[in-house]
This record gives C-alpha cells, structure tokens and sequence, in this order.
C-alpha cells in the first residue's frame, strides 16, 4: 500500500508561509492563479503547499493570486470531511474530468492564463485539454524550498528509520516501520562473498523521503566505512542520491539528498542537507 496514516503534523503557520511565497511569485509573473498537479507517484509539491497527499488517484490544486486553494479531485465527495481534516483546504470540487472542472473553475474567476508549477512535468493530456487557456510555465526552485518545518518533518523521518536495527529479517522492519507510522518503504540489501553485507532503507514519513545504509561485517572495515562517511559530508565526496529525484522519491528539492560511502563492496550512508548530516 503506497499511503499509510495521513495526519497533518506541520505548523498552519508553515503553509502560510509557502503560500506566501507562491502569491509573490504569481505577483511577479503577473498571473492569477498557479496550477500544481498531484498524483500518487508526484505528490510532494500539493503535500508541501497543502499537505494533500491522494490515494490513487489525480488532482489539480489552484492555488489564487488572492484567496484560498482549491482542489479539483476525482476522489468521492464522501472524503472531503477527511480531506479538510487533514490538510489546509477548505474549497474542494469533484473533478472526474480534471480539465473540464478546471475549464469551468478558470471560466468562473475570469482567468484567461495560468502558471503552471515545473510544466513540463505536465502529463501531456491535460496540458492538451486547455487549448483555450494561456499557460505560463512557473520553476519549483524559490517556491519549493526546504524550510524549518519541512526539515523537521525529515528529522522525524530519520528518527524512525534510524530507530531501527537493519540486521532484523525484511518482514519484521516492514511491520515495526509501518507500525510506527511509515508510508512506504523500499529495503535493498547487497552481499559480498565472505556473508559482509550492506542494507539500505529508504523510508517515506508523512510524504518525506529520507534514507539510511548501514553496513554488517568486519569491525575494522565498518570503522573505516563511517570514517569514510564523516569525510565525505563535509569535502565533497561520495555518492549524493537526489532525494527529489525519479520515483519513488519525488520528496523536496535537491539540497536533501542520501550520501553514500563505499568500501570494499560494502556501503555507509544517512540522509544530508546542505553540506551537514540532517
């Protein structure tokens, strides 16, 4: 199951904040509303901005020059009591035609042009349906930006995947993580001849993905692999996986990232942000 327990744990003040920041960029672009798509496998923008994550299903999130969000969704509107309560949205409209409702939705506020968050990014069947809308491509980068609330979130994350002893057989941590509240999971496991083997655990928290590698073998190589490690958070070296990378992460921006050490077939590595251990 992709999404477990969905609760709203970040500040109100947080998405306050985000929206602000998305109003200056429509302000500066001169554009009266931004579009942001969301579905089970890209949700981590609609997630920052308004803490809505879908369960299998699509949606589209205006987001107004002035004014509150709206959500156009497919899902049934015996949810929206749900979706209010864990989220910051307040005006949600069925959509199981996204472009039509957003035709309709465009129609009654007047608008006649749109940004659209990372547009090509776009599936390209709803880019096609709005032939009679002006589409103005608006980047993620400055609006989509790690804030204290969003790396205390990924703290939380880390907390319960470091929590966690990687020697544990494969079902027994699934069922401890997903107990404790995680989302999804992805456990790879790599070994060497002599039984020496490396586990990784990439764990998703309330729509944060963060990453954790430890390694089981040789005390004297493990000492060597985190020595390793420490070096590299701070000179450059390394592995740096893009934690805002293709699926399955799709979690944030680039400045949050797993860094990864290896030696002799074995491999070390935590979730950084910036050049610091997060």
């Amino acid at each position: 199951m992709k999404r477990g327990l969905i609760a709203r744990q970040t500040p109100l003040e947080a998405f306050r904040f985000r929206l602000d920041r998305v109003q200056a960029a429509l302000a500066a672009r001169d554009l009266p509303a931004l579009l942001v798509y969301s579905d089970v496998w890209r949700s981590n923008q609609g997630r920052f901005l308004t803490n809505f994550m879908p369960y299998w299903n699509r949606s589209l999130i205006a987001i107004p020059h002035e004014g509150v969000p709206v959500l156009l969704c497919g899902l049934s509107p015996r949810v929206y009591p749900w979706i209010k309560s864990v989220t910051i949205l307040e005006d949600i409209r069925p959509a199981s035609k996204l472009t039509a409702s957003l035709e309709q939705l465009c129609a009654e506020r007047g608008w006649s042009k749109l940004g659209v968050l990372d547009l090509p990014k776009l599936p390209v069947e709803i880019y096609s349906g709005l032939p009679g809308l002006e589409i103005v491509d608006v980047p993620s980068a400055g609006i989509i930006e790690p804030d204290e609330a969003e790396l205390a979130m990924r703290r939380k994350a880390l907390a319960l995947a470091r929590s966690v002893e990687l020697t544990d057989a494969i079902g027994d941590l699934e069922r401890k993580l997903r107990r404790a509240g995680a989302e999804d999971l992805i456990l790879r496991v790599q070994h060497r001849e002599d039984r020496a083997y490396s586990v990784g655990l990439a764990l998703e928290y309330c729509g944060n993905w963060v990453k954790v590698t430890r390694a089981h073998g040789p005390a004297e190589e493990i000492a060597e692999l985190r020595e390793r490690f420490e070096a590299a958070v701070t000179n450059g070296g390394g592995f740096r996986e893009n934690l805002a990378g293709p699926q399955p992460y799709e979690a944030g921006t680039g400045t949050i990232y797993a860094l990864h050490v290896e030696h002799r077939g074995l491999y070390y590595g935590d979730t950084c942000s910036g050049s610091s251990l997060l």
